[in-house]
Formats: structure tokens, C-alpha cells, sequence
């Protein structure tokens, strides 16, 4: 057998293309506490032939510390990397000093600092810098896994304006935890100008110790419209790619889905598009007593369960793709669909109308007070 490569590490540590590859998940894993993570880092950084100093200003330690790290690691392996903090008890920083970083933590950075949000680094800076206050980023980062704070992720909402906002949350969300007996529900939407975006080269697959990796420019072959109905209680989704979204083809797909449950009453979740209540849908409502339309809030697409599957479809399908033009695209949604449908489940709806309605007024009242306080 051939002997296995290994790289020489500064004070005399080997590593074998093993042991490499064992740092870099130690590294790179969520459950391992953030120190450890570091120390494997270290170590993996020196077996990459950066220097000492090179490598404690990385990691923002000590020299020293990294000598540390690689000495425990090679009398001990990774063992040596996962054991706890030795020596004394951790220096006690006053409660002012936490409720500090609490406060900050929970602020925009001062706007001279040209900072959108912080970091752990960024934040004992400016501890450091504009109020005297000496921390260590690993102290912030502590107190931010302790406390559940997040600065370093964002989210979006809206609050919809529309005022029977209530009255609409209460008839969806009663459809989706009491659907009437016998009565079938649909949840109907369109996912529009879906792309059939084409890599310029091929792409790179999974290989041990790398990602896939793909070109971040692309060749744009066109768009399709998806049209998709999920039914509520089965999970089961019918879904029609068309090149164009207009009432006309909304209400061709709408007699499509309606068609598999002639006899039954049925009940359609929907947003509030023009094309769902042009005057040729209007028309055939009437013509249908048994199909009745329960729209959503505006600017509440997210209380029609369609939108979920959307999001799934685009995670495990659309947005990693690669197609080589609309019909390729078209294809694979239908496969996918297909998939679906063999092992499909319903999704559990589980919030009440009135946990909805209290999340919004928390909300609305935090948004609230913000504006106030700005405008003092």
C-alpha cells in the first residue's frame, strides 16, 4: 500500500489526509461548542502552512494559544481539542457590562460606524473603542447564545392593511382546522415567471470535503407560469406549467381542478389577483353554486398553504436546477409533482385564528413604538 500524504505542521505535528478531513467536520459541525470548532480550525490552518502569527490573528487569539491548540491536539487527537477549559474559574464581568451588550446587541450600530448589523468582533470594538468597556468577542458571542440573539440574521414581514382582516384570518384558518363535512378544499395559486436559468459550464457534483459548485453566471432560456391547486386534506397537488397568466388560463386550470371532485362542495383558498375575479370567473361561479372562493387577506399570501409547497418545490427542485430551456424546466416540475403525489401528506395546520391575530397585534405594537420614538 501506498503511504499516506500528510502535510507538516508547525512544532513537529503531522497530519494525514484523514485526519484532515476528520478537522474540517469537527470544524464545520453545529453541535460542537464554538471553542472547540476554533481549535480545530487552528490546527487545520496550520496543516495549510500558515504561519503562527498569521493564523492567532485569524482566529483572534494569542500567539500562544495557538501553540496551545496544535500541542494539545497532538498529544491527544481530537480529545485533546474537545476537553474543557482548564485552569481557574472565568473572570466575572460586572452585570452592568452584560446588560450592556444585551442593549446594543438589540440597536443599529451608530450610524458613523457604516455598520448594517453587528458582529461579535464589532460590537467588543465598539465596547472597547467608544465606551471603555474591555471584552473579548467570545464574551458577546456567549452572552448571544445565551440570550437567543441573532444580529447577524434578518427577516421580512408586512402587516396588512386590509380591515376585514380578521374576519378573512377566521374563515381560512377555520377551513384549514374545521373543513365542512364532505366539502373538499383547495388551495390555489400561480407561481409566476419561473426561470429556466442554464449554467455556462457543467456543474461541479458533491465530492468528499466539497460542496457542489456551479457558475455564478447563467443563460436565461425563458419563463413558465405554474399553476398549482393542493388539496388540503390529502396533500395531493395538481399543477400546470403555461406560458402565460391571465384570467383566461386561470380559469381554464380552475376547471381542471374543480373537475376530479364533481358533486362534492368545494372550497377554494386563493389570493387577491385581478385574474381571479375577472368577469369570465365571475360568470362561471354562478354557473358552479357548489365552488365557493375564500380569499386572503391583502398582503397575506402566506395563510394560503399553496405557498408552502411553493417553497418547498423551489428549495428541492427549481433553485438549484440547471435547464437547457423552458421544456427541460417544465419536465422537471411535472416529475416533481409526480414524486409528490406518490407519498403525498397533508401539511398540519396548528395556528389559531386568535394566536394569529395576537402575533399581529405584537407586532403592530412594536412597529408602533418604533415610529414614535423616531419621531421624538
Amino acid at each position: 500500500m501506498e503511504p499516506e500524504t500528510s502535510v507538516i505542521v508547525e512544532s513537529g505535528v503531522d497530519l494525514t489526509s484523514e485526519q484532515m478531513a476528520e478537522l474540517r467536520e469537527l470544524a464545520g459541525s453545529r453541535d460542537v461548542p464554538a471553542d472547540v470548532a476554533l481549535r480545530a480550525r487552528i490546527v487545520l490552518w496550520s496543516g495549510l502552512g500558515r504561519r503562527r502569527k498569521d493564523i492567532a490573528e485569524l482566529a483572534g487569539v494569542a500567539p500562544l494559544t495557538v501553540d496551545r491548540c496544535k500541542a494539545r491536539y497532538a498529544e491527544r487527537g481530537l480529545a485533546g481539542l474537545e476537553e474543557k477549559r482548564r485552569g481557574g474559574p472565568r473572570t466575572q464581568v460586572p452585570p452592568q457590562v452584560r446588560a450592556r451588550v444585551i442593549a446594543l446587541t438589540r440597536m443599529s450600530p451608530p450610524a458613523e460606524s457604516g455598520l448594517s448589523h453587528w458582529s461579535t468582533r464589532t460590537l467588543a470594538d465598539h465596547l472597547k473603542r467608544r465606551e471603555g468597556i474591555s471584552v473579548s468577542w467570545h464574551y458577546v458571542a456567549r452572552i448571544w447564545r445565551e440570550e437567543n440573539l441573532k444580529p447577524h440574521r434578518s427577516g421580512t414581514f408586512k402587516i396588512s392593511k386590509d380591515p376585514a382582516f380578521a374576519e378573512k384570518v377566521a374563515d381560512v384558518v377555520g377551513l384549514y382546522l374545521a373543513p365542512p363535512g364532505g366539502a373538499v378544499v383547495l388551495s390555489v395559486d400561480e407561481k409566476t415567471q419561473v426561470q429556466a436559468l442554464d449554467r455556462t459550464q457543467p456543474v461541479l457534483p458533491v465530492a468528499f470535503a466539497a460542496t457542489e459548485k456551479r457558475t455564478h453566471d447563467y443563460v436565461r432560456h425563458g419563463t413558465t407560469n405554474l399553476f398549482a391547486a393542493l388539496n388540503v386534506t390529502t396533500g395531493e397537488v395538481l399543477g400546470e406549467c403555461r406560458p402565460n397568466r391571465n384570467g383566461a388560463t386561470f380559469l381554464a386550470f380552475l376547471k381542471k381542478a374543480v373537475k376530479p371532485h364533481a358533486g362534492k362542495e368545494i372550497h377554494i383558498v386563493l389570493d387577491n389577483l385581478s385574474t381571479h375575479t375577472t368577469p369570465d370567473v365571475k360568470a362561471w361561479l354562478a354557473k358552479n353554486p357548489h365552488v365557493h372562493f375564500h380569499f386572503t387577506p391583502v398582503g397575506s399570501s402566506w395563510l394560503n398553504q399553496i405557498e408552502i409547497w411553493f417553497g418547498i418545490i423551489t428549495r428541492q427542485s427549481i433553485r438549484r436546477g440547471t435547464f437547457a430551456s423552458v421544456n427541460v424546466l417544465v419536465k422537471q416540475i411535472r416529475d416533481y409533482i409526480d414524486s409528490w403525489n406518490e407519498n403525498a401528506k397533508p401539511f398540519t395546520w396548528t395556528a389559531t385564528t386568535d394566536e394569529i391575530l395576537a402575533k399581529v397585534r405584537l407586532v403592530q405594537t412594536r412597529v408602533k413604538k418604533l415610529v414614535n420614538n423616531n419621531a421624538k
